[in-house]
């Protein structure tokens, strides 16, 4: 499986419609709290734009609504994981993207099979509070020793002047989040990734 370089994270659908339309053809819906028919909600409506432009969704988190709703792809945190009924989302015919931030949670990933695992924080993130001190580019290169074949993420701590960096040591695919959602225009610094990664696609 080949993962595009460029891959987006966001809260919600509205920043999918936003967006996505842009030329994005890798996002991630990431909404951590929400009720039940709210989330569906944010799943369908995230669905539908990406349907509409080619681009692949992946629910994080999940991974029952994402089964119910049709999505194909989820991406899942080490305690989601654990939490997760592994083969019935095999069943359900989804691609499955896991977290990693130490090498126990690396061997924990690979030996649920996923289809991706991501590393991080690469560099300082202000996402959320990390027990993990930054990764640095040397850990994206052994990541990638280990994981072989199965297409490897950086995130955290993400910025256009530091794609070509990870890329270099071996990455698939460069996650970005804050860069883009904190910024004073996330169009136009979308369309920057897009640029930034175009050589790698």
């Amino acid at each position: 499986m080949k993962l595009d370089p460029f891959y987006l994270i966001v809260p919600s659908a509205t920043w999918i419609e936003r967006l996505v339309p842009l030329g994005v053809k890798l996002v991630q819906l990431r909404v951590k709290e929400g009720t039940e028919p709210s989330l569906r909600g944010e799943i369908r409506a995230a669905r539908a734009v990406c349907e509409r432009h080619d681009c692949q969704l992946i629910v994080n988190d999940h991974w029952r609504l994402a089964i119910d709703e049709g999505c194909d792809f989820i991406h899942l945190g080490q305690e989601d994981l654990a939490d997760a009924d592994v083969a019935a989302i095999r069943r359900a015919g989804l691609k499955l993207g896991l977290s990693t931030h130490d090498h126990d949670e690396l061997e924990t990933a690979l030996a649920a099979e996923p289809d991706y695992v991501a590393l991080g924080p690469v560099y300082p993130t202000i996402l959320k509070a990390m027990k993990w001190a930054p990764q640095g580019l040397d850990r994206i290169a052994e990541w990638k020793r280990r994981a072989g074949r199965l297409p490897l993420v950086a995130i955290g701590g993400l910025n256009v002047a530091r794609i070509d960096g990870v890329f270099a040591q071996g990455a698939d695919s460069a996650a970005v989040v804050t860069d883009i959602t904190l910024n004073a225009d996330p169009e136009a610094r979308t369309r920057e990734w897009l640029a930034a990664t175009a050589r790698w696609r």
